[in-house]
C-alpha cells in the first residue's frame, strides 16, 4: 500500500555543493533521494540545488565538472544559491586519504559557505569523505562522527579534537550528520527521509531504488573483503526474512540458528559478520521499524502494537523507542498523522 501524500507548507531546499571532480556515487545519492519530484509522498518534496564554487552554465568544454571517472558533471547552481538551503551537503573534496593523492581542501568560499549555514541553523549532512570538508569549516570539533573507514584514522589524525567512529554507517549528531563510505550515503539520504517524512515514506522511496531502507550494522563488516556467497538456497537470509514476518514471537537464537542450519554459535558469529551486530540488536532495531510503521498507518493503541511486533508491553516498547528514534511514540505518531489518528488510537 503506497503511503498517504502528505502536505508540506514549505519546499525543503537541498543544496549538494561539488567539487571539481565530484564522486558519482555520492552525488547520485543525493540526486535520487532529493532531487527526483516525488508528489505521491509530499507536496512539495525537496528541491535539490547542485552548487559549485564556479558557475557552470552549460555543456561547454570549459564550463564542466570533470568526475573521477572522466564523466562530464554540470553545476547548474552557484553558492549564493545554497545561501538560502535548509540542508547542504558536503561532498568528498580531492584525495583526503589513503592512496587517493595529496589532499585538497575545499576553497574558503566553500568552507565559509558552511559555517553560515551552519550558524543560521541548517542542516549539514556529509558524504562519505566529505567529513573533511565540514571538519576543515571547524565545524567537527567534539562531535562525534563518521567517514570512510580507510579515511578514519586520518581524520583523527588531522582533527584531533573530534571523535570519529569508523565502524557506523552514519552518525546523527543532530544539526550535523555525517555518512561512512560512497554506499553509506544513500543510508544517511533515507535517514534524513525517515527524519523528515517517517518510516513509510522512507521505505518507499528505498524500495523504489531496490536498496534496504536501512541496513543494520555498520561498515565494520566491509573492511575485510567477504566470500562470495554460493550459488542456491541461502538459508541464513531466508530465516532473517522469515524473522521479521514473525516479530511478534519469541525468537531466540536458538530457533534462529536451527533455522539457517547453523549451531547457536557459529550462528551468532556469522550474524555478527554479515550484518555487523548481534541478533538481539537487530530484532530491537526491526520491531522499532515495524512499530514506526503501524504508528503511521493504522490507529492502533501503543498496547497492540507492543503485542504485535513483540515488545510484549507498552512500557517496553516505549523504552526502546525513545532511545532509537529519541521521541515517543505518540509524539511519533502526532509527527507525521496528526491529531486525528492519535485521537482515534486513544480512544
Amino acid at each position: 500500500m503506497a503511503p498517504r501524500p502528505r502536505s508540506v507548507t514549505k519546499r525543503h531546499v537541498v543544496a549538494a555543493i561539488v567539487p571539481s571532480e565530484p564522486g558519482l556515487l555520492e552525488l547520485a545519492a543525493a540526486v535520487e533521494v532529493f532531487g527526483i519530484v516525488r508528489p505521491e509522498f509530499a507536496d512539495p518534496w525537496y528541491e535539490l540545488r547542485v552548487c559549485a564554487p564556479k558557475s557552470l552554465p552549460d555543456h561547454s568544454d570549459s564550463d564542466h565538472r570533470d568526475s573521477h571517472y572522466g564523466l562530464r558533471v554540470v553545476a547548474p547552481h552557484t553558492l549564493k544559491d545554497a545561501a538560502d538551503a535548509d540542508t547542504l551537503i558536503a561532498m568528498p573534496w580531492g584525495g583526503e586519504w589513503g592512496g587517493k593523492g595529496e589532499k585538497t581542501t575545499a576553497p574558503p568560499e566553500v568552507l565559509e559557505l558552511f559555517r553560515a549555514a551552519h550558524a543560521r541553523g541548517a542542516r549539514l549532512l556529509s558524504f562519505c569523505t566529505g567529513a573533511f570538508v565540514l571538519a576543515d569549516a571547524g565545524l567537527l570539533r567534539d562531535r562525534r562522527v563518521t567517514t570512510h573507514w580507510g579515511a578514519a584514522d586520518e581524520l583523527a589524525a588531522q582533527f584531533p579534537d573530534t571523535v570519529v567512529d569508523p565502524s557506523v554507517l552514519y552518525v546523527d549528531g543532530g544539526q550535523v550528520l555525517t555518512s561512512a563510505g560512497a554506499a553509506a550515503s544513500f543510508d544517511l539520504a533515507l535517514h534524513v527521509v525517515r527524519l523528515d517524512h517517517g518510516a513509510e515514506v522512507a521505505n518507499a522511496v528505498a524500495r523504489g531504488l531496490v536498496v534496504p531502507p536501512h541496513r543494520d550494522g555498520g561498515q565494520a563488516q566491509y573492511v575485510a573483503a567477504p566470500v562470495a556467497p554460493e550459488a542456491g538456497p541461502d538459508p541464513f537470509r531466508e530465516t532473517l526474512d522469515w524473522a521479521i514476518e514473525h516479530l511478534d514471537q519469541l525468537l531466540t537464537v536458538t530457533e534462529l540458528a536451527a533455522r539457517s542450519l547453523m549451531s547457536p554459535r557459529t550462528f551468532a558469529r556469522h550474524f555478527h559478520a554479515v550484518v555487523g551486530t548481534t541478533p538481539h540488536s537487530w530484532l530491537m532495531r526491526q520491531r522499532v521499524l515495524a512499530t514506526q510503521q503501524l504508528l503511521e498507518t493504522t490507529d492502533l493503541s501503543v498496547e497492540r502494537i507492543a503485542m504485535q511486533v513483540g515488545f510484549g508491553s507498552a512500557a517496553t516498547l516505549r523504552n526502546h523507542f525513545q532511545r532509537v528514534v529519541q521521541t515517543t511514540p505518540l509524539a511519533y505518531r502526532r509527527t507525521f498523522c496528526g491529531d486525528d489518528l492519535e485521537t482515534a488510537a486513544a480512544s
